[in-house]
Formats: structure tokens, sequence, C-alpha cells
């Protein structure tokens, strides 16, 4: 979900030495929140024996039987939104609309991906107790 954190706590796992993968950089996707590349997902999961992988993607349920973990990073409404409208690395959440996307997803979309997390984080943790509770699901 947009504002939980995703990025950040993936630069965090980075800096700490982890394999990561943000999805929404470097092609992995079209750019317009369209599916992962998935032949270009298939091999990473083929190669890499540790590797943290971060995005919100309408075909990431087809690879969850391939990683250990399938964390949901979660937070209410506001937080995000209040996240999203200060950021300044990424323009969406900034326009009402997108604020109401961002809404009507925590109701529609965040319950489908709680049914498929393995693990939920409270996305409101600092930044270094998420990584670090990531980093135990990394070290099994």
């Amino acid at each position: 979900m947009s504002g939980t954190g995703k990025s950040t706590v993936i630069a965090e796992l980075a800096r700490r030495g982890y394999r990561t993968v943000d999805t929404d950089q470097d092609g992995w996707t079209d750019g317009n929140g369209g599916p992962w590349n998935e032949a270009r997902m298939a091999e990473l999961l083929a190669t890499e024996s540790t590797v943290i992988v971060s995005g919100t993607v309408e075909n990431q349920g087809r690879f969850y039987g391939r990683f250990d973990h399938v964390v949901l990073l979660s937070a209410p409404a506001d937080v995000l939104i209040a996240r999203v409208r200060s950021r300044t690395n990424n323009p969406y959440g900034h326009s009402p609309e997108q604020q109401g996307e961002i809404r009507r997803y925590v109701v529609e979309v965040e319950p489908l991906l709680r049914r498929g997390a393995t693990v939920e984080m409270d996305a409101r943790m600092p930044v270094d107790r998420l990584a670090d509770a990531i980093s135990r699901l990394a070290d099994g």
C-alpha cells in the first residue's frame, strides 16, 4: 500500500547488506502500476537464495509460493495519506483523487493482501524496528 514505508524499509535493509529489489524501480513493471515482469521475477527468484522484494502489483500472488515470507506493512488510511502528502520523491498521493484511491485501497485491496501475507507488521513502527523484524525473517 502506498505510504507504508516499503521503499524506506527496503533501503534500510539494502544499507544493512541484504540483496533487495524495489519493484517500483528499475523496470520491474511498466512504470504505471502494472504487473511485475514475470520472466524477470522468476529468474531473480531462481538465482538468488536470499532476496528481499518490495512492491504491490496485481500479479504478485503468482509468486507467493516462491517466497519464504510475504510481509504486509499496514497502517490506518489517515497515516498513509499524511505520509504520501509529505513525501518529495514520489508525486502519487498528492491529489484529492489519489488520496481517495488510497482510502478505497485500504478497504478493498488491503484485505486481499492480508489473506496472502504470512506476516503483518504495523508500518507505524520506526524503520529500524521494521528492518530488524524483516532481517530476522530473512535470516531464518
